[in-house]
């Protein structure tokens, strides 16, 4: 079980290592292109945006055909592209790279569940997805700390470099493992519609996607507008910057490792009930105080984060609860929703806001209030596990 976990691990954690890494690097590249930092941040929202889309083309593909072909030939497209942001000139250059960077990458966190789907009866999988979130916590913890340091001593292109390396390694483990799709569990075509009308006709797995990625938005926009509002407003320099981000990492990954010793004790719907009123908790905390220092943002966001970890696991096992059927086409409709739901964020805090710390609190009371709203109602009629 160690190896896949580790496996899954790498693969589920390509987005915030793709993303996070290069953060102390935003404002920087804003002022040596001499481009406004919207501009700059198209290399995020425009990567959540392609990866999305991919991943609805990734999962009904590899329920076809499999899930190790697949991820070989995306992450080799991952790696080439990463060599080509590295060489990036000017921010055009980079948002197009980052976009074929994005298409390779997509089939790793969908295929990641679909694996997981394959191999780990229900219960097991749950703690499995909890395993897996410590693991990947990780990554978004000390990707902005290993890229501030790069930055102290390199340039920003040794991110997309050390991509590469990482996206190497990946490749190497997926070549080393078995298919875990089963030949009679694979479809007879690539009914890309079939599958995704079907997944669209199920009210409570729709419900519960729609659900989970309404409740991250408040993460994703602090991801996007951290390094601007950390090192532009508060004066930090990257790689202090990169200290406070991995303090909010960290709470992300214990959140999910307190999900995994609750897995024995509570249910999953009572671990998402207490996850949306943290987050919806979080942003009150935001909205009722004015954050003059680093820390004022840090702490409630510590709350955010928390929750948000706690409650990605029993979420996303839930979903995949929903559905007896077509994992990987399950699985890919829910990381493009989420993905989703984090670009629009993402372009949200983007905009030209006085106080963006106000705006997150709006967006950390909005979302966590209606998430736990509709969920309270909404536990009855799902199929738990």
């Amino acid at each position: 079980m160690k190896k896949w976990i580790w496996l899954l691990a790498l693969l589920t954690a390509f987005p915030p290592l793709s993303t996070d890494m290069y953060l102390p690097a935003i404002p920087s590249l804003a002022r040596n292109w001499q481009q406004p930092l919207w501009i700059i941040n198209l290399t995020l929202v425009c990567f959540f945006i392609t990866y999305s889309f991919f991943l609805l083309v990734y999962g009904p593909v590899s329920d076809r055909f499999g899930r190790r072909p697949l991820l070989k030939t995306g992450i080799s497209i991952y790696i080439a592209a990463s060599i080509l942001c590295a060489l990036a000139p000017n921010a055009a250059s980079l948002i197009a790279f980052r976009i074929l960077q994005a298409a390779g990458g997509a089939c790793a966190s969908s295929l990641a569940l679909a694996i997981c789907s394959d191999v780990f009866e229900t219960r097991t999988r749950q703690r499995v997805l909890a395993y897996i979130g410590v693991v990947t916590a990780i990554s978004p913890m000390l990707a902005p700390i290993f890229g501030g340091w790069l930055l102290a001593f390199l340039s920003w292109r040794w991110v997309f470099i050390t991509l590469a390396g990482l996206g190497a390694i990946a490749w190497a483990g997926v070549h080393w493992m078995r298919e875990t799709l089963k030949p009679l569990a694979r479809t007879s075509r690539v009914a890309l519609w079939t599958n995704y009308s079907r997944l669209f006709g199920n009210r409570s797995y729709l419900g519960l996607v729609f659900l989970v990625s309404f409740s991250v938005m408040p993460l994703f926009a602090f991801i996007a507008g951290s390094s601007d509002i950390y090192i532009t407003s508060f004066g930090l320099s990257e790689q202090v910057f990169g200290y406070f981000f991995g303090f909010n990492a960290l709470a992300l990954m214990s959140g999910a490792l307190a999900c995994s010793r609750l897995n024995r004790l509570l249910p999953s719907r009572r671990m998402l009930t207490v996850s949306f009123a943290g987050i919806f908790a979080g942003g009150l905390w935001l909205l009722s105080t004015a954050a003059t220092s680093p820390w004022g943002l840090a702490l409630p966001m510590l709350i955010i984060s928390f929750s948000t970890g706690m409650s990605r696991p029993p979420s996303f096992n839930l979903v995949l609860e929903q559905v007896d059927q077509r994992a990987g086409a399950a699985s890919s409709l829910l990381i493009f929703f989420f993905m989703t739901s984090g670009a629009i964020a993402m372009w949200f805090i983007s905009l030209s806001w006085p106080d963006k710390i106000q705006i997150l609190g709006i967006m950390g009371t909005v979302c966590g209030g209606a998430s736990l709203i509709f969920w309270l109602p909404a536990q009855r009629v799902v199929r738990t596990c």
